[in-house]
């Protein structure tokens, strides 16, 4: 039996198309998951291609990480000015002086006072035992391009409150729910959440206020400023965090190396960065001078939360002095779980051997705590 189209009603036309568009739809639909893993890149592809994917995580990452041929590994012999200067440097002690200095500054920056309860959580949290790698970040980089330890603490303290601050919102039941911080019970399992979240808000608030006492002249400190309220804000901490929540959980299918990389960069090394940048600012550095510093701490950013992610997988609580395998328990993307543990051990030592790089030209004896400090991040064990 054949259609007479000129016979059938406009119904009963519009009727046998909606079945066919719905057949269509069906089949697609059924399709697409099959066609989805054939044509799926190799993991090589995808990590290549993810770096590039996005302009913000593709420029925080500089050229010597998106090349798609490694360069050859360099001579174990040959010496330049940066493994000299790292071999005759001292770093224990200059880790203890500086550590010691910067927990006097903020024991300073934040005194006990009304309302009690706020101050106390404040004061709990920042003065816990952490490792200072920002505020000391902070300090050698003012120091490398010839500014003053004293000039740099007012930065160096607000980084290390905003970093605290980070912490405090993380932990929370709402985020990532954790009970333990840097040997300790987290801010609002002693304090409980309300007075954790108005402790964190003033930290925040504070860091501002603290870093504008340092003696600089107006035109830096708007460039210091800026940078640092950049490195929180939707370019910065948030939306990392914003990212990491919403990855949680996903199968690995629907994620891609550029979701990780947005986290790192975003929620990490944003303010090891800022924190770099802004010593050499207040430091005098020229723009040279600062641009240099940036990419080298963009290395050593995405340095520290490689790590880190290597460390909670292969590390107990005690060792941490935090929950270890909470990233593992909630789903969260890391790059042991997207690449593998002995992949993300040579990212380790390709962004160590970049972070060194970028170091080249400055004075030996200046440079030596920055390339010590790289070493530290790249080697520690908690």
């Amino acid at each position: 039996m054949e259609f007479d189209f000129d016979e059938m009603d406009a119904q009963t036309l519009f009727l046998y198309l909606s079945l066919f568009l719905l057949s269509l739809n069906f089949f697609f639909t059924s399709l697409k998951p099959r066609l989805t893993r054939l044509l799926e890149p190799s993991l090589e592809t995808r990590i290549k291609a993810a770096i590039l994917s996005r302009k913000e995580v593709a420029e925080f990452l500089d050229s010597p990480i998106v090349q798609e041929e490694e360069e050859e590994e360099e001579d174990e012999d040959e010496e330049d000015v940066v493994t000299i200067s790292s071999s005759m440097f001292e770093f224990d002690p200059y880790m203890t002086s500086k550590t010691e200095s910067v927990n006097k500054a903020l024991d300073e920056a934040i005194p006990v006072g009304e309302p009690l309860k706020i101050h106390e959580a404040m004061r709990y949290a920042v003065l816990a035992a952490g490792k200072r790698v920002r505020p000391i970040l902070c300090l050698a980089s003012c120091e490398l391009v010839g500014g003053q330890e004293n000039s740099a603490m007012p930065a160096a303290c607000a980084v290390e409150m905003i970093h605290t601050m980070s912490l405090i919102k993380d932990d929370l039941p709402c985020m990532d729910n954790d009970d333990m911080r840097r040997g300790r019970p987290t801010t609002h399992k002693v304090y409980g959440e309300g007075v954790a979240i108005l402790s964190g808000g003033a930290l925040l608030s504070l860091a501002f206020e603290h870093m504008t006492t340092a003696e600089i002249s107006p035109e830096r400190m708007v460039w210091a400023v800026r940078e640092l309220a950049r490195s929180i804000g939707t370019r910065g901490l948030v939306a990392g965090q914003a990212m990491d929540i919403s990855s949680e959980g996903l199968d690995l299918e629907e994620l891609a190396l550029e979701n990780l990389e947005f986290i790192h960069v975003h929620k990490t090394a944003v303010l090891l960065e800022t924190a770099a940048v802004l010593g050499a600012i207040i430091g005098g550095g020229s723009d040279e001078e600062i641009e240099q510093v940036r990419k080298y701490a963009r290395c050593i950013g995405l340095l520290f939360q490689v790590v880190d992610d290597i460390l909670d997988e292969t590390k107990s609580s005690e060792e941490l002095g935090k929950t270890a395998g909470k990233d593992q328990l909630a789903g969260k993307l890391t790059y042991p779980k997207l690449i593998g543990l002995e992949k993300s051990k040579e990212f380790v030592k390709k962004l160590t051997r970049d972070a060194r790089q970028h170091l080249q030209g400055f004075s030996s004896e200046k440079v030596a705590p920055l390339v010590a400090l790289t070493t530290f991040i790249a080697d520690r064990n908690k």
